[in-house]
């Protein structure tokens, strides 16, 4: 058996922690929160981000980062803002980690693979993403996820590991082109909850989505990722779900934008991160470097960041120049 650590207790985390404990790991989860430890330590239980679930007991919570070895494999699944300040404290310098996070760091704009690579040096790395909601994936509902990583054996090995009849897992080698989606859709998933809060129907959710794949493929085409990657798993798969599913966090925070609430407002009520936030300048920062037009991402930008109304923003994305459906 492998040993395992799962570093991050989010709702995510646990999840992730639970489903690897189900299928008869131990599993060393890293909690951050004093009380989210003793909670899980006591009663077996993470109800501040993942209630209603029982935890198995193979799971070994602890939060002494002293206590890692190096030897073993590392999902890490927290906020991108932290991922840089937790690896930079790690005593061991891990040979095997899989990223579970879904952003980008806004302040230097990389991906997870660089700043990984950055804290810990020369590793075997994979990005595992797709259509997940962290609480279906603990009841055992059926989910497929994409493994990627440039090490073919180790994107196989994080494949076999996870897999079983609940969650399926594929592989690719397109490692920034899944991580750049993960983040992507989670704007999109904010504006299309914004589209919601105001009352539109569905043909303004479908006209979010589709124009939504494209601005992404644009994006994820340009900064060398494939654009099959776009319209398999961790593209279209995970921006269907976080653009429609209720219990997305991203969407949630695009819904109550559109029904009038200030972000501040919003922000108070929650206890998880939504990524799609603060990953949103720094999409749109990257594309005006590369010179890729993402007029959604733009305006999800200004209604987060600059006060402009979701109902304006909507109209002047309807009222934009003219042009054919398929260019550049």
């Amino acid at each position: 058996m492998e040993r395992i650590y799962v570093i991050g207790a989010g709702s995510w985390g646990t999840a992730f922690a639970h489903h690897l404990a189900r299928k008869g790991h131990e599993v060393n989860l890293w909690v951050r929160e004093e009380k989210v430890l003793k909670e899980i330590q006591n009663k077996g239980e993470n109800s501040t981000f993942l209630p209603g679930i029982k935890l198995p007991p193979g799971i070994k919570p602890f939060s002494d980062l002293s206590l890692l070895e190096p030897s073993g494999i590392y999902f890490v699944a927290i906020p991108s803002k932290f991922v840089r300040g937790v690896l930079r404290n790690f005593p061991v310098r891990p040979e095997f980690t899989v990223s579970l996070t879904k952003g980008i760091e806004e302040e230097t704009l990389a991906p997870m693979s660089q700043v990984f690579r950055e804290e810990l040096g020369k590793l075997d790395y994979a990005v595992l993403s797709g259509p997940s909601f962290a609480l279906e994936v603990a009841q055992g509902s059926p989910t497929v996820v994409v493994v990627a990583s440039r090490n073919r054996e180790f994107a196989r090995k994080i494949q076999s590991l996870v897999s079983d009849e609940h969650l399926r897992a594929y592989t690719s080698e397109d490692v920034l082109g899944v991580e750049l989606c993960a983040a992507v859709k989670n704007v999109l998933a904010i504006a299309a909850g914004a589209v919601s809060g105001l009352g539109f129907g569905h043909n303004t959710l479908a006209a979010l989505i589709v124009r939504g794949i494209a601005e992404m493929r644009r994006f994820v085409v340009s900064m060398g990722g494939q654009p099959e990657t776009v319209a398999g798993i961790a593209g279209v798969g995970d921006l269907v779900l976080t653009t429609t599913g209720a219990l997305s966090r991203n969407r949630r925070v695009g819904y109550e934008l559109g029904r009038g609430r200030k972000l501040d407002e919003i922000l108070k009520d929650m206890k998880m991160v939504a990524e799609g936030i603060t990953t949103s300048r720094a999409v749109l920062s990257l594309a005006r470097k590369l010179g890729v037009e993402m007029p959604i991402t733009e305006k999800v930008v200004e209604v987060l960041w600059e006060g402009k109304s979701p109902s304006r923003a909507v109209k002047e994305l309807m009222l934009r120049r003219l042009k054919s459906e398929f260019w550049g």
